[in-house]
């Protein structure tokens, strides 16, 4: 296979986890400058980030259905994209949540969260960006076991906010609404673990 096509697959993986950035960079901005009246426009803008990274990874189902050889397993090929385009999933859940509990203001425990995903969201990025070279990078296994070490930070805030939320206030629909954001906070975490595992697999079964 030539080094353009093999080339096709890896910028496609970058492509789709630079849109997971811009998601998280976006909701940053959203909840850091916060206007409840603004919300259904900018839900409208992290729909569009959405839709373009479900674009691009059609772009890569496309290709991969008329592809003879692959530079990696199809199976892995389908797998890593899924997870990829899922963190950005996540990450516009969050903004909804936000939207449908019709919340008012952003606690500073949110913020402290939502720092270690888009620290989460830029590693699975930069790991991406290494994963073409992964049968001679030195830094591959580094970049996975930092997106590992965020993703047990953010479940140790999830944990400790969540405790919070249920021992400090008392008022049942603030707690189901904040409950609902921490979770798909966590869950925006969990999906770029899950893009690392899939990472090191890959890199274990071709190695």
């Amino acid at each position: 296979m030539s080094k353009k096509q093999d080339a096709f697959y890896y910028n496609n993986f970058i492509s789709c986890a630079e849109y997971s950035c811009k998601a998280v960079h976006l909701l940053k901005d959203i909840l850091t400058d916060f206007n409840p009246e603004e919300i259904s426009v900018k839900m409208d803008e992290m729909h569009d980030i959405e839709h373009q990274a479900d674009d691009t990874k059609h772009e890569m189902t496309d290709k991969l259905a008329k592809a003879f050889i692959t530079p990696i397993e199809r199976e892995d090929i389908i797998e890593l994209s899924h997870h990829i385009d899922d963190v950005t999933d996540k990450v516009e859940e969050v903004l909804i949540r936000v939207y449908i509990n019709n919340v008012q203001e952003i606690p500073k425990e949110v913020m402290q969260l939502l720092d270690i995903v888009s620290k989460c969201c830029e590693e699975v990025w930069n790991l991406l960006k290494e994963f073409a070279d992964f049968k001679h990078s030195k830094n591959l296994r580094d970049k996975i076991i930092a997106i590992n070490t965020l993703e047990e930070e953010a479940d140790a805030l999830y944990i400790a906010n969540m405790r919070k939320l249920h021992t400090e206030d008392h008022d049942m629909l603030h707690i189901i609404a904040w409950s609902e954001v921490y979770t798909y906070l966590e869950k925006c975490a969990d999906a770029c673990e899950h893009v690392a595992d899939t990472v090191g697999s890959v890199v274990m079964k071709n190695s």
